[in-house]
């Protein structure tokens, strides 16, 4: 069976760094473009960035540009997003995506696998 596994969430400081991964496992990880999504209480589900199944191109939500980046490992069939320069407004539950052959969709909708989620809190 399919499972992704998110791991790295915690407490942080304003301006802080965190490294969250996402374990996967029961598919083929080097044909699927990876994503992590976020969201706040109260808000919608959003994109944050995602890395094509080629490895190739990488994606990233303006809000977050400049501070996150998103990798692979497909020996370790794990995804990673390091999070630099935290700010309050990335206080979310983050979840890990997986969508097969896919070209970095900034939609939900468009994945087909998803994590529990972790949960990130950034004091200020």
């Amino acid at each position: 069976q399919v499972q992704l596994v998110e791991s790295g969430g915690g407490l942080v400081q304003a301006g802080g760094s965190l490294r969250l991964s996402c374990a996967t496992s029961g598919l083929t990880f080097s044909i699927y473009t990876m994503g992590w999504f976020r969201q706040a209480p109260g808000k919608e589900r959003e994109f944050v960035a995602a890395i094509w199944w080629t490895g190739s191109n990488t994606y990233y939500a303006d809000s977050v540009k400049g501070r996150f980046t998103i990798s692979r490992d497909n020996a370790k069939n794990t995804v990673y997003l390091q999070m630099n320069s935290l700010k309050p407004e990335d206080t979310a539950v983050y979840y890990c995506a997986a969508d097969r052959y896919g070209l970095g969709s900034v939609k939900n909708q468009q994945y087909d696998y998803w994590g529990q989620g972790t949960q990130v809190t950034v004091s200020s």
